[in-house]
């Protein structure tokens, strides 16, 4: 292994060390800002969307309504009213289309747009769903895969961001998450 190796594997180190899995509801965590799911019209949905709006309550839409919606990559931010989250931040990610449509990066600048908006306010935690994997279809696999690599180069990138969960709505997600952070089988005392 060479010197740049050596330096990669505690880089990842460090930086996986402030990434925690969590299989559960979203709308529960303890953290700065949820990042929410949402369709192009921030106006709610089904999934993580739908959830995010019914915890928050509807001064959530009230304000989305003003935001006039989001392009597909991007992110917005609000409060989070009714959730124990302070901050909502909505990233719109791409409709899986076969992967020929740039989705993988489309749903790279998802991640990197929620990163960019957290560390403008001084966010310190975040909540990320699966994004893109429900009825946007996204195999999992894949999402996971772009989910982490983004989060670890923003852990990287802003410092100030000390922790990221990773929620997880089933136990398909969660065994992806497992299987790139854990390649070894190792345990981490993954929250079930």
């Amino acid at each position: 292994m060479d010197l740049d190796e050596t330096k990669s594997s505690e880089d990842y180190s460090a930086v996986d060390a402030r990434i925690e899995l969590v299989l559960g509801d979203i709308t529960q965590m303890d953290v700065e800002a949820v990042v929410n799911a949402a369709n192009e019209s921030l106006l709610g949905g089904g999934g993580v969307d739908g959830a995010i709006h019914r915890a928050a309550g509807p001064a959530l839409l009230d304000e989305c309504r003003r935001l006039g919606g989001c392009p597909t990559g991007e992110a917005r931010i609000t409060r989070g009213h009714d959730l124990p989250a302070t901050y909502v931040i909505h990233t719109v990610g791409p409709v899986w289309q076969g992967g020929q449509e740039n989705e993988a990066e489309l749903l790279a600048k998802c991640y990197r747009s929620v990163f960019r908006i957290a560390s403008a306010g001084g966010i310190g935690s975040l909540a990320f769903p699966c994004i893109s994997c429900g009825v946007f279809a996204y195999p999992v696999e894949e999402a996971a895969a772009i989910a982490l690599a983004e989060v670890r180069r923003g852990l990287r990138d802003e410092p100030g961001i000390i922790r990221v969960a990773l929620v997880c709505y089933d136990e398909q997600c969660l065994a992806a998450y497992r299987r790139l952070l854990e390649p070894d089988g190792e345990q981490d005392g993954t929250q079930a």
